[in-house]
């Protein structure tokens, strides 16, 4: 007598599938910390500090959607194989 699942889990998400959100999480981030440096270098330290916190602060929830409802979306219920 057999027991088990007739279904298997699998993922299908590749590096390419997640590449361009990378790509625009990374230039955001570095956007940002270009204007707080360049806010501190202007005798703004306050803001420039402020700028780099909110920006991180603000988009790492973003991020972590899109990475997460990306995995979600690869992942696949298949039949599993008699064999």
């Amino acid at each position: 007598m057999e027991s088990g699942s007739g279904y298997e889990l699998r993922c299908t998400l590749s590096y390419g599938d997640i590449y361009g959100q990378i790509l625009i999480w990374l230039l955001i981030t570095f956007l940002s910390l270009a204007t707080g440096l360049a806010l501190i270098a202007a005798d703004h330290p306050l803001g420039g500090i402020i700028t780099i916190g909110l920006v991180f602060v603000l988009s790492l929830p973003f991020l972590m959607f899109a990475f997460v409802t990306t995995l979600i979306n690869h992942l696949v219920l298949s039949p599993r194989s008699q064999s």
